[in-house]
C-alpha cells in the first residue's frame, strides 16, 4: 500500500505517530494490575487480577521478550512501527518491567496482605511460627513433602541440572560438616504436584484467623534434612523464565505433527531470559546461578515477596470466602430464542440468532454439535478448532458423529501457541474415531471459528452455520466476552462450504457471498470499508467507525484510520490490549478515541460498525487488526444483517462507549486514564455488569410475557 499523505504534507506512516507494540502491551498489563488496587472490586477478585498480571508477564517474556532477544542475536536491523530497533525495544521493555514488578509487590505487600488479614487470612513466615504451628509444618514436610523431593548436588561428576521453565526452585550453598572447607552448590525443585499454599489447622474453637504458609518456605525451613552430612550455609528460592517460542520450518518438516511434538519438548529448555530471586539472596549463591544460566544484570529480578504470584489463583479457590468474590453477574443465562425448544435446527430456521457470551450461555453451541451428532438427518459436520477445553464436550460429540457414520471434517490448528500439546491429543483421538482431520495449513494459522452442519430436510439439503469471534472452548466461554451467530441463510451456507473446501484442498472460490477471509481478501475489505467512510465524510454525509477488538498494530490500517480521521470521520476504538495508534494528534487523529475495558471478563469479541452515509453496516470477526491476523492467518469477517440482531450489536458497542467504571481512556500523551469515579452512583455504568443484569432480566421477561427476547432500541 502506498504511503498515505494529504495536501498539508502529513505523512500518516511517520513512526512518530505510532506506539511501540511491546510498550503498549505493558500498558495493558498495567491496566490489569490497576484492578488489583481498585477497592470497588471484592478482595479475592483483586487477588485474581494480580495473579493474571503475573501470568500475562510470564507469557510476554516467553514469547515477545524472547523474540526481541532472537532478533538481537540475529543482528536484525529492521525498525518497528515506532521506529525502534530490537535492542532499543528490549532495553525499554526491561526497564518498564522492573518498575512493573516493583509495583506488583508494593500492591501485594502493602495493600492485599493487610486486607487479607482484616478478613481473617494470615500469610505466615514459616520461620516465625508458634511452637505448635511450627511442629505441624515440620510434620507436614516429613510426611508429604520430603518423599517427593529430589535434591540435586553440583560437583565435578554432577553438572548443573537443567532448570525447567517457570518452575520454582530452591538453591543452597553447602559445606561438609567434617573435612574440607569447600563450598558446594545444590538445588531442589519445589514440586508442583503439591499445594503451594498450605493451610495450618486452627487452634481450637473461636479462632477466626486462617493461617497459611508457602510450600517453598516449608522446604527451606527443613532443607537441612535433605543434606544430612552437610551444613546448609544459605538457601533461597529462584525461578527461571525461558524462551518458549517454537521455531518450526514447516516447508522442511516432513510431518508437521511430529515436528511440533519434538519442538514442544524443547520449550522447557530454551534460552534463559529472566531470573527471579528472593530479595536479600546471598551474593555468592546468586553469582553461581547467574553464571550457569548466563543471564544479564537487567534480566535479574530481586523479588520482595513470594516468587510467582500466579499462586494467588489458588488462594482465590480457597473455600469459605464466597463473600469476597464477584457473583452479581457471573452466571450465564439462557438464550431466549432457544429456551423451551428441543430442536435447535427449527429455532435457527425461524431466523438468525446472535449470542453474547458469557452473559448468554455457550451451551447452545455445544448442543448444536451434540444434536447434529445424533440427528439421523444430519449428513456432515465440518468445524475448525483452535483452542478447546481439557474435557471438551464438542470433541466428544464430533467423535460420536463419526461413529454414527456421518462425514466429519475437523481442522485442528496444531500451531495454537501453548495449546499445541493439547490439540495434538485431540487430533489423534478424532482420527481414531474416524474423523477427517486437517492439521492446519503450511505457513498459516487457522484462527477462524466456523462450524457447518449439512442436513437433509423435506425440501432438500439445508446448511446450518455457526460463526464466532471466540474459540470452541466451553471453559473459557464462561470468562471471555464473545459473540456468535447461528444462521441457515443459503448465502452463508455456500460460503461456509467454500471455506472448508479451501481448507481441505486446493479449491479457491472465485468470489464470496457474505464472508471475507484472510489472508487473501479480508485486509482489502477493511481498507475499502474505511475508505468508504472517508469518502462519505468528504461528501458531507454521515461517517463514523466504531471498532471493538483485542489489539490494533497494523501500520497500514492505522494509517488509513488517520487519513479517515483527517477527513472528518468520527472513529471510536474499543481495544482491550495492544494499541499502536495515538489519539489527539492535530490534523491526524483529532477525531479518534481509544478506550480499553478491563473487567471480570476478558474482552475478546471483535465487532465493527460503519455508518455508511446513514445506512449502517455491522460486522463481527475472528481477526484483530494486526499483521499476523490479516496476513498470516485464516480469519473470517462476517456481516450481521438482521435488524433485531444489529440492534443487539449496537447496544453492546454503545454501552461500552458509555462505560464509566471499567473503561480506561487513552489521552493525547498515549497514557490511559480511568474514567472519573466521582460520578453519582446513578450515573455510573459498568458495561459488563449491565450486560449480565440484562441477560438475566431478558429471561425473566421471556418467562413472564412469553416474549422471545428484549432488544434495546438502536440510537445512532
Amino acid at each position: 500500500m502506498a504511503k498515505n499523505k494529504i495536501k498539508n504534507g502529513i505523512d500518516f506512516e511517520d513512526s512518530k505517530y505510532y506506539i511501540n507494540r511491546e510498550l503498549s502491551w505493558m500498558q495493558f498489563n498495567e491496566r490489569v494490575l490497576s484492578e488489583a488496587e481498585d477497592l470497588s472490586n471484592p478482595l479475592f477478585e483483586r487477588l485474581k487480577f494480580l495473579a493474571i498480571s503475573a501470568s500475562n508477564l510470564d507469557e510476554f517474556f516467553m514469547v515477545r521478550v524472547a523474540s526481541l532477544k532472537d532478533m538481537i542475536n540475529a543482528d536484525y536491523k529492521k525498525l518497528d512501527i515506532a521506529g525502534m530497533t530490537a535492542k532499543e525495544q528490549l532495553t525499554a521493555v526491561l526497564d518498564n518491567v522492573h518498575k512493573f514488578v516493583d509495583k506488583q509487590y508494593e500492591i501485594y505487600n502493602n495493600k492485599l496482605l493487610p486486607a487479607l488479614l482484616a478478613k481473617g487470612i494470615m500469610i505466615c513466615d514459616a520461620n516465625g511460627l508458634s511452637a505448635k504451628d511450627s511442629d505441624y509444618v515440620d510434620r507436614y514436610f516429613d510426611e508429604y513433602v520430603y518423599p517427593v523431593l529430589t535434591p540435586m548436588a553440583v560437583d565435578s561428576s554432577r553438572p548443573f541440572p537443567l532448570i525447567r521453565n517457570k518452575t520454582l526452585n530452591i538453591a543452597a550453598l553447602l559445606k561438609k560438616k567434617e573435612g574440607k572447607d569447600d563450598v558446594d552448590f545444590a538445588t531442589v525443585q519445589v514440586p508442583d504436584v503439591l499445594p503451594r499454599v498450605i493451610e495450618i489447622p486452627g487452634n481450637g474453637k473461636g479462632n477466626d484467623v486462617r493461617k497459611v504458609v508457602f510450600l517453598e518456605q516449608v522446604i527451606q525451613k527443613n532443607v537441612s534434612k535433605l543434606f544430612l552430612n552437610y551444613e546448609v550455609l544459605t538457601s533461597a528460592p529462584y525461578r527461571v523464565g525461558r524462551n518458549a517460542d517454537l521455531s518450526i520450518d514447516e516447508d522442511e518438516a516432513e510431518d508437521l505433527l511430529k515436528e511440533i511434538e519434538k519442538q514442544i519438548k524443547k520449550r522447557q529448555w530454551g534460552q534463559a531470559i529472566r531470573l527471579e530471586v528472593a530479595k536479600g539472596i546471598d551474593q555468592k549463591l546468586l553469582k553461581l546461578i547467574v553464571e550457569e544460566l548466563k543471564v544479564e544484570d537487567n534480566e535479574i529480578y530481586n523479588i520482595d515477596g513470594p516468587l510467582d504470584l500466579t499462586f494467588l489463583m489458588k488462594m482465590y479457590k480457597l473455600e469459605g470466602f464466597d463473600d469476597l468474590k464477584e457473583h452479581r453477574y457471573k452466571e450465564p443465562q439462557l438464550v431466549p430464542e432457544f429456551a423451551g425448544d428441543d430442536n435447535i435446527f427449527e429455532v435457527i430456521s425461524r431466523g438468525d440468532v446472535l449470542m453474547h457470551h458469557p452473559y448468554e450461555t455457550f451451551e447452545n453451541v455445544v448442543r448444536f454439535v451434540e444434536n447434529a451428532a445424533v440427528d439421523p438427518d444430519v449428513l456432515a459436520i465440518k468445524q475448525t478448532l483452535y483452542r478447546v477445553s481439557g474435557n471438551s464436550p464438542i470433541i466428544a460429540a464430533l467423535a460420536k458423529a463419526a461413529d454414527n457414520g456421518k462425514q466429519v471434517t475437523v481442522l485442528v490448528e496444531l500451531k495454537a501457541r501453548f495449546d499445541e500439546e493439547n490439540n495434538i491429543v485431540w487430533a489423534k483421538m478424532l482420527e481414531k474415531a474416524g474423523c477427517h482431520v486437517i492439521y492446519g495449513l503450511v505457513g498459516l494459522k487457522t484462527h477462524c471459528k466456523i462450524t457447518l452442519v449439512v442436513r437433509r430436510e423435506e425440501d432438500g439439503i439445508k446448511r446450518y452455520v455457526h460463526l464466532a469471534t471466540g474459540n470452541y472452548n466451553d471453559s473459557t466461554a464462561k470468562q471471555y466476552t464473545d459473540v456468535g451467530l447461528f444462521t441457515c441463510a443459503p448465502a452463508f451456507g455456500e460460503d461456509a462450504t467454500a471455506v472448508f473446501n479451501m481448507l481441505s484442498g486446493y479449491s479457491e472460490p472465485l468470489g464470496w457471498n457474505k464472508l471475507s477471509l484472510a489472508p487473501l481478501w479480508l485486509k482489502d475489505r477493511i481498507f475499502d470499508l474505511i475508505k468508504r467512510e472517508e469518502e462519505h465524510a468528504l461528501a458531507g454525509e454521515p461517517a463514523r467507525i466504531i471498532a471493538k477488538m483485542n489489539s490494533i498494530c497494523h501500520k497500514e490500517v492505522i494509517a488509513a484510520l488517520y487519513k479517515a480521521s483527517s477527513a472528518g470521520v468520527k472513529i471510536d476504538l474499543i481495544v482491550r490490549g495492544i494499541c499502536c495508534l495515538r489519539t489527539g494528534i492535530p490534523g491526524v487523529s483529532d477525531n479518534i478515541t481509544v478506550r480499553s475495558i478491563v473487567g471480570n471478563f476478558l474482552e475478546h469479541s471483535r465487532i465493527f460498525y460503519f455508518e455508511n452515509g446513514g445506512t449502517p453496516e455491522f460486522y463481527a470477526s475472528s481477526a484483530d487488526w494486526m499483521p499476523r491476523n490479516l496476513e498470516r492467518r485464516v480469519e473470517i469477517l462476517f456481516p450481521v444483517e438482521n435488524d433485531r440482531l444489529r440492534k443487539k450489536l449496537w447496544h453492546i458497542l454503545d454501552m461500552e462507549l458509555r462505560d464509566t467504571e471499567k473503561a480506561h481512556i487513552m489521552n493525547e500523551k498515549g497514557v490511559y486514564v480511568k474514567q472519573d469515579t466521582r460520578l453519582e452512583e446513578s450515573e455510573r455504568i459498568n458495561s459488563q455488569k449491565l450486560f449480565g443484569d440484562e441477560a438475566a432480566r431478558n429471561v425473566k421477561v421471556m418467562n413472564s410475557a412469553n416474549s422471545r427476547t428484549f432488544i434495546p432500541e438502536m440510537k445512532v
